[in-house]
């Protein structure tokens, strides 16, 4: 650069200058889904929020499916085919609306339509995956049960040959989506290993209770599934995989989304705090003056800043088709975490305003909690990690 050459100017917003790294096509994805989530979520969040329901789930699904967003990085049968950047970018801009959200669109097109679209046979990829690209079905994702969260592998829900049918019988817990979903992906042993089975949720003997007195992803519907004695066609079973390497594969591409995702919720409550920062006056002038508050700002725009591009850095790598399972647990275990430390500074910048809803910040904090355990906790994400860099397994 030669001596004259004037440098761009200092963007608080983006003080690395990360967007450079963006295409015009990534830009115009990322600036749709903050336009949508600005004017269809934002104003309302709070109220669903405070009163612990999403009453407009239906809605939001068939607008995120007008968007594109809806198994957005999936191919064909209507789905978008953006790229994984693209995708990223728009898990970002809906978590920092709320993680509600993003984990609607992250179970309906991560999991669910994923393990169809990957899994599935061309008779389940054209029932389903059209509709739910569409938003006109939700589907949910059914992995984990009351006993087991971390061990999949001991799952007790399990499906029975019956002449040429399936009966299944078990339990799931924590499921997003469950009571809203017309289809239900459900992992269950087998004599030949854990299969996949592709659920409607209207089949006799599937109920869905839903989950209440939550204090953590409160704006989000999050169900039971019970499965007494669904009797199923032979068509039902996902044909392509068998074993944990089908849902595992499908939690790693919805951790990828969250890498992306939980640096949202961390800007959203970074920009409170600069702006509460500038405004906010004692000692006769505004607290963003000050050494300490200013040093808090300072460490937070690093994190988060260093966390975005992390998550840029995984997305080429995954439309590169050069994605290792370790690397996502990478993202996903340093951008969760430093992203409910940025909150929680963020509260403390707000003093008491922090934890009112009139701000994001407390709402994002105990947000990140389920966010933190939800596809794989920090302890299995270390683990991940630890048996990559030695070689030894220490899960068993």
């Amino acid at each position: 650069m030669s001596a004259s050459a004037k440098l761009p100017p200092f963007d608080p917003a983006d003080p690395l200058g990360i967007d450079d790294l963006l295409e015009p096509e990534d830009l115009a994805v990322r600036d749709t889904v903050r336009g949508w989530a600005a004017d269809r979520v934002l104003p309302y969040v709070a109220d669903w929020y405070e009163k612990g329901e999403l009453p407009v789930i239906r809605d939001l699904a068939r607008e995120l499916g007008a968007l594109g967003a809806l198994g957005m990085s999936l191919t064909g049968y209507g789905c978008a085919g953006a790229s994984a950047v693209q995708y990223g970018l728009a898990c970002l801009e809906l978590e920092a609306a709320d993680s509600g959200i993003r984990s609607l669109v992250s179970v309906q097109g991560s999991l669910a339509m994923y393990a169809i679209h990957r899994f599935g046979s061309e008779e389940q990829k054209q029932q389903w995956l059209p509709r739910m690209a569409a938003g006109e079905v939700i589907g949910c994702f059914g992995l984990t049960e009351p006993d087991h969260g971390s061990d999949p592998a001991a799952m007790r829900t399990h499906a029975k040959r019956d002449g040429g049918d399936w009966v299944l019988n078990g339990r799931k817990m924590w499921i997003t989506n469950g009571s809203v979903a017309g289809v239900a992906v459900v992992w269950a042993q087998t004599e030949d290993g854990i299969r996949g089975f592709v659920v409607p949720t209207d089949s006799p003997g599937f109920s869905a209770p839903e989950i209440r007195h939550k204090w953590s992803l409160r704006a989000s519907v999050t169900s039971e599934l019970v499965l007494d004695d669904v009797r199923l066609p032979a068509t039902a079973v996902l044909p392509e995989v068998t074993g944990l390497r089908g849902p595992l594969s499908c939690l790693s591409h919805a951790r990828y989304g969250i890498v992306w995702g939980a640096m949202g919720a961390a800007r959203s409550s970074f920009e409170a705090a600069v702006e509460y920062a500038r405004t906010r006056e004692q000692f006769g002038r505004p607290i963003g003056g000050f050494q300490l508050t200013q040093a808090k700002l300072a460490d937070m725009a690093v994190e988060l800043h260093k966390g975005i591009l992390l998550a840029h850095h995984l997305g080429r790598r995954m439309d590169a088709g050069r994605l290792r399972p370790e690397q996502v647990s990478f993202g996903k275990l340093n951008n969760v975490r430093e992203a409910i430390d940025i909150c929680r500074t963020a509260r403390t910048i707000l003093g008491a305003n922090g934890i009112s809803l009139e701000y994001p910040v407390m709402r994002h904090a105990t947000n990140l909690e389920s966010v933190l355990t939800y596809e794989g906790t920090v302890e299995m994400h270390q683990l991940v990690l630890g048996k990559a860099l030695t070689g030894l397994d220490a899960f068993r």
